[in-house]
């Protein structure tokens, strides 16, 4: 079986031969398939379980059907089975896995895509998978009496055999689960994988007791090495755990160095046999006197023959002992060599996948580690840029406002010395006033002093001179007198004038040294503001030159960041376009994988129906309408190629499924439609790719457009509508009726053929002799089974639409039944009449084979007619019935019965034909040169008038197609919408 699914590509011919075995019937034959198609699982071709999963209904049904009994195999048979359905689904969801479970630690990380959930939910389901393997282990120990040597009987063994399989995975599934979890702890904190290492220990225990008690069983021993599990689990808690646990390793041994060989023992035997005959043969020839013998030693030597046979019987015992030892020890050595071999090549290898993961570690870290440095590096110069940047400007900011503060202050100052020097200017002209007016003063003092002198002296002279004159002079001094004192009065007066400007001049000196001493004060404090202030420009001045150097070196930061972000924008678009490239390049092959097959010859056997046909169009259309809005988006915003890729995809799987369809579809069509509908599929696959085929260029996405399709899409829609059939034009109150005239005229029709068969067969046996009369025996005599065949199809058929009637109308009435399922009862009435109708054209068919004038070709064709016919009967009635019906039993029965009798009246013809034509055969024996190029002629325009003849036949075939379609849907029920 294992060989065969690797022949060819899957398990087609495996579940065609299950398929006709009575698996529900025997519950032996039940656990000797699963443990068949759990080793085609393991170790058959990878096409075996997509060729099973349509099967994995009927093994759950068959599941539940054993699990209710309660003795014998039906448990092992149910628990088998759930593992078979678990093991798929395991498969199924992770493809990655082979069904021998054999991956290496690389092939386990990628089955996990470097996600912790996918490695979460992987564990899960690792843990359902080896709950199902230890359920079949616990059940198969706990079925077999252990107290008895159970391994070496054939029933045991029966029981036994299937474990090996599910040693082998739990032994992989025990190794992933153990390194899933380390992986999982190291991502995970420890609470939240509690109830994982809960579970395990609950595994593990049971695992190693499994372990042990198989390798105590003699049956195991011979055919496989079970390894045993460590004392302790592995404790996920402490991550150099890990390198602490060793991969349990089944070993199978050869075929050689099983102890399946004859025993030492019997080598012993035959050696010891070998002699006796030899001590035999010599005694006849020599005779038996060995004592009278004078060259007997032995008995010279006071040693007897028995003495001698006894020593050379323990010698030969000692060497058969030691060889037996010695072969232990060599089988024991050899076992150990593999072993230990297997175990070292394990451990190298994964020495040497760790080591590569540790450089990749390593690298992978150095290089995260780099980075990290770089971005902390650029982050700090960022921080330590903008805190500069803040701090500069906050400087500046208060340098602008301490510079308007001392720009307002020394505009101030400027005013105020303008202020004083305009008041000492004015002081200073009080000042040169107030000297002039006292110098004023003292010249006409001195004047004065100067003629009161000149008076003094002219007195004192004319005293002298004018003592005569006394009187006048008296007189004279008296009125001098009087000019002197007002001359007194006036120089006094002067005098306190010239006092009071003294003052004043001095308070105005005072006044003017204040004010000096002011300007200069004032001229200090501008001196010291106007360095300050030329301090703080430099300081500005400076702190601006920093600024605009950090300012430069931000800008240029700035531009290579954005000359980063600008190249790695145009590597994400480049990335998005090799995305949506290669996702096109993949839905174009789709599309040409399609189109291909639709021109292979093993697709013409396939058929389909418009109804599915207009389905899939409708599907396809939806699909490109929402891939040209998604194409839309696409070309205005390059990020949503997001939304692209799954319209994409899905638009090729539908398109290539339509094309398919209308394929099919054509093949049961009639010819104009058939061969419009084939071209406009071809037409549409091939605006399909070139559609796809401009997405992948650069230049032409813009330009590209699948209204093209889409137009073929809406005219193979129209095509379908044309195929699709008109109903039937009956009231449904009258189905019930015809239900039961159908039938009954089914089986009119066939009784009637049987007696016309019974009659030809009569009438061939009174007349023909010879290879005649053999040939339409056996022709009428498998006509015959078939007619019985088929009318015990019907017997079982009525009595399965009674059941489906009894049971599913209640209260109403059949007719009522008949009418609410009109489709059905319709579906019924065109099988029935398609089974009176083929056995009637059978019958004519056989009859005109019997009197010489018909083909045998017509009788195979009409034969498979009413094969074809009591299927339609059969899967109308299995609509509506119960999958545990008794009746549905008998009619699929029944239905085999058909198929059986089918075949054999094909097989029957076939011979009946080979006969005729070898006894028809020509003879060449007298025929001339000329002769046989004349019936070559001959025969080539026959071969040409055929050739014409079978064009023309084919353009009526199709003719015919076309006709029975359209009156097909009124046998079939088909309804049109509205």
């Amino acid at each position: 079986c294992i060989l065969g699914t690797h022949h060819e590509k899957g398990a087609q011919t495996f579940w065609s031969v299950v398929n006709r075995l009575p698996l529900s019937g025997n519950a032996v034959l039940c656990w000797k398939f699963c443990h068949v198609f759990h080793k085609l699982l393991r170790d058959g071709h990878s096409n075996v379980l997509k060729d099973s999963v349509r099967y994995k209904n009927e093994l759950s049904d068959m599941s539940r059907m054993w699990g209710h009994l309660s003795e014998g195999y039906g448990q092992l048979c149910s628990i088998y089975l759930k593992l078979l359905r678990t093991k798929m689904e395991f498969h199924t969801k992770n493809p990655r896995f082979p069904g021998n479970l054999q991956m290496s630690d690389r092939q386990l990380d990628e089955a996990g895509e470097n996600d912790v959930n996918n490695f979460f939910q992987l564990t899960v389901e690792m843990f359902d998978y080896l709950e199902c393997e230890l359920n079949l282990f616990q059940t198969v120990f706990s079925s077999l009496d252990m107290s008895r040597s159970v391994s070496v009987t054939a029933a045991g063994q029966c029981r036994l055999a299937p474990l090996i399989q599910v040693i082998l995975d739990c032994s992989h599934l025990y190794d992933y689960t153990v390194k899933l979890l380390f992986k999982l702890h190291s991502c995970l904190p420890a609470d939240t994988l509690q109830g994982h290492r809960d579970r395990f220990l609950e595994q593990f225990r049971k695992l190693k007791d499994l372990f042990y008690r198989s390798s105590n069983l003699q049956y195991f021993k011979r055919l496989i090495q079970i390894p045993q599990l460590p004392e302790n689990p592995p404790n996920f808690l402490r991550a150099s755990a890990l390198s602490e646990h060793i991969s349990p390793v089944v070993v199978i041994p050869a075929e050689a160095s099983s102890p399946d060989s004859e025993p030492i023992t019997d080598l012993v035997e035959m050696d010891t046999a070998s002699q006796s005959l030899f001590d035999n043969k010599f005694d006849d020839i020599f005779g038996s006197s060995f004592s009278c013998d004078p060259f007997n030693f032995n008995s010279q030597n006071g040693m007897s023959k028995d003495d001698k046979d006894r020593l050379i019987e323990q010698l030969y015992g000692e060497i058969a002992a030691l060889k037996e030892e010695l072969e232990n020890f060599k089988a024991e050595s050899e076992r150990g060599a593999v072993q230990l071999r297997g175990r070292a090549s394990e451990l190298e290898a994964e020495l040497a996948e760790q080591q590569h993961l540790k450089q990749q570690a390593q690298d992978e870290s150095e290089f995260l580690r780099t980075e990290l440095e770089e971005l902390k590096k650029q982050r700090e110069d960022t921080e330590k840029a903008q805190r500069s940047l803040t701090e500069i400007e906050r400087r500046a900011q208060a340098n602008e406002q301490r510079y308007s503060k001392l720009k307002e202050k020394y505009s101030e100052l400027v005013q105020n010395h303008a202020d004083l020097l305009r008041k000492n200017a004015e002081v200073t002209k009080q000042i040169t006033v107030a000297r002039q007016a006292q110098g004023d003063v003292e010249r006409e003092k001195k004047e004065l002093e100067d003629s009161f002198q000149r008076v003094s002296e002219q007195a004192q002279r004319k005293s002298q001179e004018q003592a005569e004159v006394l009187e006048t002079l008296k007189r004279e001094l008296a009125a001098s007198r009087q000019e002197l004192q007002v001359v007194q009065g006036t120089l006094e007066s002067s005098t306190q004038a010239g006092a009071e400007q003294n003052t004043r001049i001095a308070s105005l000196e005072q006044e003017r040294d204040r004010l000096s001493r002011a300007a200069e004060q004032h001229r200090d404090e501008m001196a010291a503001l106007q360095a300050e202030l030329q301090q703080l420009q430099d300081t500005l001045s400076h702190e601006q030159e920093s600024s605009r150097t950090e300012l430069e070196m931000l800008q240029t930061q700035l531009r290579d960041k954005e000359s980063t972000e600008r190249a790695l924008q145009q590597r994400l678009a480049e990335e998005q376009l090799s995305l949506l490239q290669g996702t096109a390049r993949e839905a174009e092959r789709m599309v040409q994988d399609a189109l291909a097959r639709m021109e292979d010859p093993a697709h013409v056997s396939c058929t389909g129906s418009a109804d599915c046909l207009l389905s899939r169009t409708l599907a396809a259309s939806e699909c490109a309408e929402r891939l040209r809005d998604a194409h839309s988006k696409y070309l205005s915003d390059g990020a949503a190629v997001g939304s692209l890729l799954p319209c994409l995809a899905l638009f090729a799987h539908l398109v290539s499924d339509t094309l398919l369809q209308g394929s099919a579809t054509s093949h049961v069509a009639p010819v104009e439609p058939a061969d419009r509908l084939l071209e406009l599929c071809k037409q549409c696959g091939s605006e399909a790719v070139s559609y796809l085929s401009a997405l992948q260029d650069p230049g032409m996405v813009a330009s590209a457009d699948g209204s093209l399709v889409t137009a073929c899409l809406g005219q193979i829609s129209a095509i379908g509508e044309e195929l699709r059939p008109r109903g039937l034009d009956v009231k449904q109150e009258e189905l019930g009726d015809l239900v039961d005239k159908e039938m009954a005229a089914t089986a009119a029709a066939i009784e009637t053929a049987s007696a016309r068969i019974e009659e030809m067969l009569s009438k061939a046996r009174a007349g023909d002799t010879g290879v005649k009369l053999e040939v339409n025996e056996r022709i009428l005599g498998s006509c015959t089974g078939l007619m019985q065949a088929i009318h015990v199809l019907v017997l079982a058929s009525k009595d399965l639409q009674r059941e489906i009637v009894e049971s599913g109308r209640g209260a109403a009435s059949p007719k009522e039944f008949y009418a609410k399922n009109s489709r059905w009862t319709e579906g019924l009435i065109s099988a029935s009449k398609a089974v009176g109708w083929g056995a009637t054209v059978m019958v004519d068919a056989a009859d005109l084979v019997v009197q010489g004038k018909g083909t045998f070709e017509e009788l195979m064709v009409c034969s498979r007619e009413i094969a074809a016919s009591t299927a339609q009967l059969v899967a109308a009635s299995k609509v509506k019935a119960d999958k545990d019906s008794t009746n549905l039993c008998k009619l699929q029965q029944a239905s085999r019965g058909v198929n059986q009798a089918t075949a054999s009246v094909v097989a029957s013809t076939k011979a009946g034909k080979s006969q005729v034509e070898e006894k028809d055969s020509m003879d060449f024996s007298s025929m001339t040169l000329t002769q046989i190029k004349r019936q070559e002629m001959d025969s080539q325009v026959r071969v040409l008038e055929l050739e014409n003849q079978l064009q023309k036949e084919r353009q009526k075939l199709g003719e015919l197609r076309k006709k029975h379609y359209e009156l097909a849907g009124v046998a079939e029920g088909w309804e049109e919408d509205g």
